[in-house]
């Protein structure tokens, strides 16, 4: 029985108070006990149902912990996170996990489970913290009925710094519906921080930074230009689909300082350094070598080992100042059975050494050592085939491990989403006693939701990945990259973005300074307010759908006229050599010196998608313009569709526009 065919994903969930404080004897004789347990089903299928359980403890500290209930109607619990469980008949006990046993006065632990039912699901009557019975009263359970599968959303946007914390019992993949794939992961202190490719975006590598694993912001990029000869300028060639890809980032806290390294153009290892993921980054150091697909332990010595390579997989370990290689060696062969595995990322826990690695795109495993970082090591599957949360979408792979706080592990994957790119799903890990990884599933795959992690509340709100840019700071925001590097002398931002055309072509593919921005899924708006006047005859300006097949809206001026067209049928082929620069399909002339532009992008996964153009006159009113543009939905461009502001040149240099702002809303 299939997740996506039989799971219900519930308009809303029911959230069961069971409140009281009572007075009682719980781990001590002399001690005041009370406590509120919040019994939240977070989702329910046919035969199932997953649920999230909060003990608020209202009395004296708890230094360990045992919640008792009974189910009213046969139900069981099949798997449980962050806790322990046994279950006899209706009674089920769960004890805690050896990190969340101590609950402070006014603290709170919480746990989550998938379970079963029969005939109905009715929540509990009652629970008991200790022996002490926490009372209350009890609301009934969602009705159960037929389903298609869960509809997935983004999470909100914002951690709160007031308010019930966690702000809702259960959190929603993917995490980010944005193109961020080959993820790495880890935490410093109380803060988490995610890196992922660009390929020939620049600046490369961006950096997120979040304070619960949920809400996400962009903080950075590792690689400030792609600074690997002249293609990357576009300038006597291109580097589409080259550039930063499966690359490490990690964080050394003997010197605090980030390490980000990857392997470019399948030659030389570049390996950048800051002390802030904010920068500024500075080129560390050049290995002559090509650590493929890489990741990076720094070890409880400080020495610091990088697992690379496809098939044939390897370890490297660094000298003292991460400059250069002390040793290398093979540690294994992948098997003929399971095919190539690569995309490694390196940890260490409870003295094992582990490399996980990808099966693409289907698959997932995990190497363990327990006789040091060279091996040997055995292997073990970790996922195949495994359905992912989002509805045409592929199987969460790649990516890697993270440890909370408070001990608990989860698995940051990507899951293929295109037309929109592959997007970041979250799911907890729990680990066998003999020490393998095992991904926590909803009726066999991987859940759309999951209870919230059970971290610290943030210290302020992240950024929303929705909002409008004025362009007025002194540069340009984390979440912005150009396709191939700018030309840093022909723009501007302060009072807007100002765009000089930097490149005489016919071809948007080759044209220097476009921007880019990525789409929110599973369907968002990106407007723009440009101002045109100070455009030339042969200039072309406005916003696109941009990939390797591509369509626009903007502006075009010729013999002194200007006109407002959609352009599609702009594509390149499988060498990413353009094979068409577009064919206008839509055209009025405008006047006066200021338009806004808009395009809808529906990325849901699947064939067929569209985008749909827009403009206005007067930012309030939208005129449809031109036919839907239908995205490609093919993976081997590997990035996912992007909004585009371009303006460019087709007879000589000279002519500008302004963006005085860009809107990014969600339905």
């Amino acid at each position: 029985m299939r997740f996506s065919r039989h799971r219900r994903r519930l308009a809303a969930a029911i959230a069961v108070a069971l409140g009281a404080l009572g007075i009682a004897t719980a781990g001590s004789s002399h001690a005041a006990a009370g406590c509120r347990v919040t019994y939240t089903v977070t989702n329910e299928w046919s035969g199932g149902f997953g649920a999230n359980v909060t003990i608020d403890n209202l009395g004296d500290p708890v230094n360990d912990w045992k919640l008792t209930w009974s189910f009213p109607a046969g139900q069981t619990v099949a798997q449980l996170w962050n806790g322990t469980h046994v279950q006899s008949g209706a009674q089920v006990t769960v004890t805690n996990a050896e990190y969340n046993g101590t609950i402070a006065t006014g603290g709170s632990a919480s746990f989550g489970f998938n379970g079963t039912w029969t005939s109905s699901n009715p929540a509990p009557a009652s629970f008991a913290l200790n022996g002490t019975v926490c009372g209350g009263t009890v609301s009934p359970s969602p009705s159960t009925s037929p389903s298609t599968g869960p509809s997935p959303s983004t999470s909100p946007s914002t951690g709160p710094t007031s308010g019930p914390w966690p702000p809702s019992p259960t959190f929603s993949n993917p995490v980010l519906w944005q193109d961020l794939a080959d993820i790495d992961v880890f935490r410093v202190d109380d803060t988490y921080y995610y890196s992922a490719s660009t390929m020939h975006y620049s600046p490369g590598a961006p950096i997120l930074r979040s304070y619960d694993l949920v809400d996400w912001e962009y903080a950075g990029h590792s690689v400030p230009r792609l600074d690997f000869g002249s293609k990357y300028d576009l300038n006597g060639g291109r580097a589409y689909v080259n550039g930063i890809w499966a690359s490490f980032l990690n964080y050394r806290k003997s010197n605090r300082t980030f390490y980000w390294g990857g392997c470019v153009d399948f030659s030389k290892t570049y390996i950048y350094t800051a002390t802030s993921a904010e920068g500024p980054w500075n080129r560390h150091t050049t290995i002559d070598k090509c650590y493929y697909d890489a990741g990076l332990l720094v070890d409880d010595n400080d020495t610091m080992y990088v697992a690379y390579g496809n098939t044939q997989i390897s370890v490297a370990q660094l000298s003292a100042d991460g400059k250069t290689e002390v040793r290398s060696q093979q540690v294994f062969s992948t098997p003929s059975s399971v095919g190539t595995l690569e995309g490694s990322r390196m940890y260490r826990r409870n003295g094992a050494y582990y490399i996980f690695l990808t099966r693409p795109a289907n698959g997932q495993y995990v190497l363990k050592s327990t006789n040091g970082p060279f091996g040997p090591y055995e292997m073990r599957q970790v996922l195949l085939n495994m359905p992912g949360p989002v509805s045409g979408g592929g199987v969460p792979h790649q990516g890697g491990l993270v440890q909370t706080q408070n001990g608990a592990w989860y698995y940051l994957a990507f899951q293929d989403a295109y037309p929109g790119g592959r997007i970041p799903v979250l799911a907890p890990i729990t680990w066998t006693s003999d020490g393998w990884p095992t991904v926590q599933t909803v009726n066999g795959a991987w859940g759309g939701s999951y209870p919230y992690p059970n971290v610290p509340r943030p210290p302020r709100q992240v950024k929303s990945p929705t909002g409008t840019d004025t362009f007025a700071g002194t540069r340009l925001g984390p979440e912005w990259e150009w396709n191939h590097n700018p030309d840093t002398t022909r723009y501007s931002v302060g009072d807007g973005l100002r765009l000089q055309t930097a490149t005489v072509t016919n071809d948007l593919y080759s044209a220097r300074n476009t921007l880019t921005h990525r789409i929110l899924g599973p369907s968002s708006t990106a407007t723009i307010q440009l101002d045109h006047s100070a455009m030339r005859d042969g200039d072309r300006a406005g916003l696109a759908m941009f990939r390797d097949s591509s369509a626009w809206i903007g502006v075009r001026r010729d013999n002194g006229q200007t006109r407002l067209v959609v352009t599609n049928n702009l594509t390149m082929n499988g060498s990413w050599q353009t094979t068409s620069t577009g064919t206008e399909v839509a055209s009025t002339a405008v006047s006066g010196g200021r338009i806004w532009l808009r395009v809808n992008a529906d990325i849901r996964p699947g064939s067929g998608r569209q985008a749909r153009f827009s403009y206005s006159t007067d930012g309030v009113n939208f005129t449809s313009f031109g036919p839907a543009f239908t995205m490609g939905n093919a993976w081997q461009f590997f990035m996912g569709y992007r909004y585009a502001v371009f303006n460019y040149a087709t007879q000589s240099l000279g002519g500008a526009v302004t963006v005085n702002r860009f809107d990014l809303t969600t339905p």
